[in-house]
């Protein structure tokens, strides 16, 4: 396939956690306009129950218009990360866009969580986010409208997001922290951090295997919501940081208004994700009040 030329063309991606998912989707936006997409996950050998490995998701990127490299990567290993973004620099010469996507996921209360779990969630969400992005830097302050975009969400300090789930708060929290941090930390050197969070639950492979099947795809948005998200906040310019987004608030504030185009189910309601502030989680209210209301009809 002829490689594209869009915004992205020659540009150089890392995305941890890119072998299936919102990261792929993602990916798979970037590589159409010929971007270099390093897909940076663990997954190397197929899953029983998931879909997709770091190979599988390097055919379908070069088959996009993109060029991809598939690197093995554990984001709680130091040498695991230099090894990863060695082999980026090696190849594409340099790094101008790093997308923090793996995490790890245990919304179970205090008793229910294990010590193993807890530190998982917390080596992958809080600590590989800072390690991603530490060994990144020298290359992202030399690159073209350089971005970090982490996928975490809008840091909501109130008790009802933590209830019931500390730990898992405590380590997506950590991610937004990271925004919160670096994208002060980074201003001077131009380089934009941002914060995107979806609005309703996205269908993927990781959430068929949650909800026990298929059940839960009528409530769910596909993952090109988060990826035409992803693309417009990249293609902003380094003064566009510092942002915890929502993908259809965002969405919306550049234009868009076609979003069943997303859904998975058109016209059904849909599954509020965790860690929304009040405005967007009262616009979801109304669209699934009018489902309701029509339904009756």
């Amino acid at each position: 396939m002829t490689k594209g030329h869009g915004k992205f063309h020659g540009r150089t991606v890392v995305i941890s956690g890119a072998s299936r998912g919102i990261g792929k989707a993602i990916a798979l936006r970037l590589a159409k306009d010929g971007a270099n997409i390093v897909i940076a996950a663990k997954t190397a050998e197929p899953h029983p129950k998931l879909k997709g490995t770091i190979y599988t998701a390097a055919k379908e990127i070069e088959e996009a218009g993109g060029h991809a490299l598939a690197c093995i990567v554990d984001v709680r290993s130091e040498e695991s990360v230099r090894e990863c973004v060695r082999k980026t620099v090696e190849r594409f010469g340099g790094i101008d866009i790093l997308i923090n996507n793996a995490s790890a996921i245990s919304p179970t209360a205090t008793a229910d969580t294990d010590m193993k779990r807890y530190d998982l969630m917390h080596n992958i969400n809080t600590r590989g986010t800072f390690l991603m992005t530490k060994e990144c830097l020298p290359y992202l302050k030399k690159g073209k409208n350089p971005h970090v975009l982490n996928i975490s969400p809008p840091l909501e300090m109130k008790a009802k997001w933590f209830q019931a789930h500390v730990g898992y708060t405590m380590a997506k929290y950590g991610m937004s922290m990271c925004v919160l941090g670096h994208a002060e930390e980074f201003r001077p050197d131009g380089i934009a951090v941002n914060a995107l969070w979806p609005l309703t639950g996205i269908y993927t492979a990781a959430m068929e295997m949650l909800a026990g099947g298929e059940d839960a795809k009528a409530g769910c948005r596909d993952p090109a919501t988060m990826a035409d998200a992803a693309y417009k906040i990249l293609s902003k310019g380094p003064g566009f940081t510092g942002n915890f987004l929502v993908d259809e608030d965002f969405l919306r504030a550049e234009g868009e208004t076609d979003f069943e185009q997303y859904a998975c189910v058109p016209g059904t309601q849909l599954i509020t994700d965790f860690f929304l502030p009040e405005d967007s989680l009262q616009r979801l209210n109304q669209y699934n009040e009018g489902i309701a209301a029509r339904s009756k009809l």
